[in-house]
């Protein structure tokens, strides 16, 4: 595994997302725990990309123009469907240590169709994890297989780092509802960034 590919993924993955925000949003709504949660549910999301890259299907969504919109104006939809409750909730931020199954599976689904609805990152591998694998490499397929691995760890660590270093404020946050409502109104308007960057995706 070269420096290379190590530094990429590192500078690709810290740059602010989707799946960064939401991680972020876990960590200061909900704390440490649900902040991890979310991480590997963002994590979770990539999986799929990466297999459609690895068995050909990201080639299906670079040549139909219908498969790559239907996709995009899906995950603008749940975008702004985030970005829509979080502006308008206004209940208190409350430490919950024993939130309920059914609390937990929704940051896992939430985490997972964030990343899941982006035609974007299947294109991404696509293109991204062949440069590191020359062509005639014996094993190619699975040298992909190790560097995606990679890849997921490092987006878990780094997403969880961000949640976890936002659960450390939130006990300041919870003393101010003016902050709090801010906060919301602020990844509210990060959603609506995203979905309109998602908007002028093109293949």
């Amino acid at each position: 595994m070269s420096t290379a590919f190590l530094l990429t993924s590192l500078v690709i993955i810290a740059t602010p997302g989707t799946g960064a925000i939401y991680s972020v949003a876990a960590g200061l709504s909900d704390g440490a725990k649900r902040a991890v949660l979310a991480a590997f549910a963002c994590t979770l999301g990539i999986v799929p990309h990466l297999a459609a890259a690895l068995t050909g299907l990201a080639a299906l969504l670079h040549t139909s123009a219908l498969a790559f919109q239907t996709l995009k104006y899906l995950g603008i939809a749940y975008l702004l469907y985030m970005a829509w409750g979080m502006w308008h909730d206004h209940g208190d931020l409350r430490a919950d240590p024993d939130a309920s199954p059914e609390s937990s599976r929704r940051v896992l689904i939430t985490g997972v169709v964030i990343n899941l609805l982006n035609p974007k990152l299947t294109l991404f591998f696509f293109a991204f994890l062949p440069q590191f694998v020359p062509a005639g490499t014996p094993n190619a397929t699975w040298q992909m297989l190790g560097l995606s691995g990679v890849f997921m760890a490092l987006t878990f660590v780094v997403f969880a780092a961000y949640g976890v270093g936002a659960s450390t404020v939130r006990q300041r946050v919870l003393e101010r509802p003016r902050v709090v409502r801010r906060m919301r109104q602020g990844f509210a308007l990060a959603f609506v960034a995203m979905s309109a960057k998602l908007a002028t995706a093109s293949r």
